[in-house]
């Protein structure tokens, strides 16, 4: 079964947004929000977000590259923020989508920094570095807090995967991020991480 996704991303990635869009056997929203909420209220700024530009979608694909980290400031990650706390937002009339940020090729090497030797558990892990690469709404739900030195795919509510794996096997990694929509990892996420 086909899942609707809406794309988040940064202009400066377009050329991905549309390959998806374009060549991939993918349904989409492609309703972007460019033009902030007039309120306050955040409960209101998120359900018209929900109704006027994510309404039937059930995951929404985070596009990371070079432009999409917290560090480029809050106003240039305005839309974005938005996107993906709406996307995150489970209330009135509205489900929570399943969050799949996808790795685009010039930052592999930023975000996936290889294996670490582990004092805690005298173990290896996987280092993967999306904290200053991503935002919070992201970062923070694909780390979600434990006492552990690791996390495990059911640790994590948002998923995380390459471009080119993503275009090999599309359907998967969506099917992924639709699942976590129900699994037990869902009553764990935050819309608004500190």
């Amino acid at each position: 079964m086909k899942r609707k996704c809406f794309i988040s991303y940064k202009r400066e990635d377009l050329a991905y947004k549309e390959y998806i869009q374009n060549e991939m056997d993918i349904e989409m929203i492609d309703k972007s929000l460019d033009v902030p909420v007039n309120s306050v209220d955040e409960n209101y700024i998120m359900s018209v977000i929900r109704r006027n530009h994510l309404s039937d979608s059930t995951v929404t694909i985070f596009l990371i590259g070079e432009y999409s980290g917290e560090n480029r400031g809050a106003y240039e990650q305005r839309f974005i923020k938005r996107e993906l706390q709406a996307s995150l937002y489970n209330g009135k009339d509205n489900t929570r989508n399943g969050i799949l940020g996808i790795v685009l090729p010039n930052m592999y090497d930023s975000i996936f920094k290889g294996q670490y030797y582990c004092n805690k558990c005298t173990g290896t892990h996987n280092h993967v570095q999306v904290e200053e690469h991503t935002i919070k709404e992201f970062s923070y739900n694909y780390y979600l807090p434990n006492t552990k030195c690791s996390w495990s795919e059911d640790e994590r509510y948002c998923v995380l995967v390459k471009w080119d794996e993503f275009k090999n096997l599309p359907e998967e990694y969506i099917e992924k991020a639709f699942i976590k929509r129900n699994a037990l990892i869902a009553d764990s996420v935050r819309v608004y991480p500190i």
